[in-house]
């Protein structure tokens, strides 16, 4: 079932699993606003039978990042360019990056585990969505960047989080402050991608990923989750009471005394 379709963002849900596709291939799946207000649109309307969402690029490259033409005098055609948005107040600017990061901080919640198929360019904004989902699968041909220091800019799409949390802060300095390319054997090794597989086994490897994740109850990977998800922010003891408490809801729910 299609349930969108515009700005090079195609929706299609069967099931319990939801595809999100970047469908621009000639600009190499590259984003504009116009692409990250579908992505947000993409978030607010799935169904709620969907436990899985997977994110993909059709054609060679998974999103190339942002459409350069954005920072030109007259901007992309009916948007309005990056350097008149800076001319604004403080507020109208903070505001508009608000709005864009929308449609790279869905793919967390607690509801959905979000796999990203990434192969060939993942740079800039590309690098950053395949970093909001919570897994990465990946082809060989895979290369990683993240360009924004070299425009004089940062990287403000929700990527600094995820990325620190994945390889640790000093790597994640370097990769950014360089914007060198990471290829596919050291994101599998320094934790990017959870699997990189050959390029004609992209799909096939995040089916079988799809399928492992459905096999267990929804409310088992749910609690699981949002255990780990917020290990991080807790102590030792509090994580150990988070797990108890998540273990005496399932077990309530197993023996049918839950709300």
């Amino acid at each position: 079932m299609t349930l969108l379709d515009k700005d090079g963002v195609h929706v299609t849900a069967d099931g319990e699993v939801a595809t999100v596709t970047l469908a621009n291939p000639a600009k190499r799946n590259a984003q504009t606003p116009a692409t990250w207000r579908a992505l947000a649109e993409a978030g607010r309307i799935l169904p709620g039978a969907v436990r899985v969402v997977v994110l993909r690029g059709e054609g060679p490259s998974f999103s190339a990042g942002l459409d350069r033409a954005a920072f030109e005098p007259e901007g992309i055609e009916g948007e309005l360019s990056f350097l008149r948005l800076a001319r604004g107040s403080d507020e109208e600017l903070d505001a508009a990056v608000a709005e864009f990061q929308h449609a790279f901080t869905w793919w967390r919640r607690p509801d959905v585990v979000s796999i990203a198929a990434v192969q060939g360019h993942a740079i800039g904004a590309g690098f950053q969505l395949a970093l909001a989902c919570d897994l990465r699968v990946c082809a060989d041909d895979v290369r990683f960047a993240m360009r924004e220091t070299s425009l004089g800019l940062v990287p403000d799409l929700a990527g600094t989080h995820p990325l620190v949390g994945l390889v640790g802060y000093a790597r994640a300095l370097e990769i950014c402050a360089t914007g060198r390319f990471v290829q596919a054997d050291e994101a599998e090794r320094v934790g990017l991608a959870n699997l990189v597989v050959g390029q004609g086994q992209l799909e096939d490897a995040v089916a079988d990923l799809t399928a492992a994740l459905l096999a267990a109850p929804r409310d088992a990977v749910v609690e699981t989750k949002a255990l780990l998800a917020g290990a991080s922010a807790r102590t030792y003891d509090e994580q150990r009471a988070a797990e108890r408490a998540a273990q005496s809801r399932r077990l309530r729910d197993l023996a049918g005394l839950g709300d």
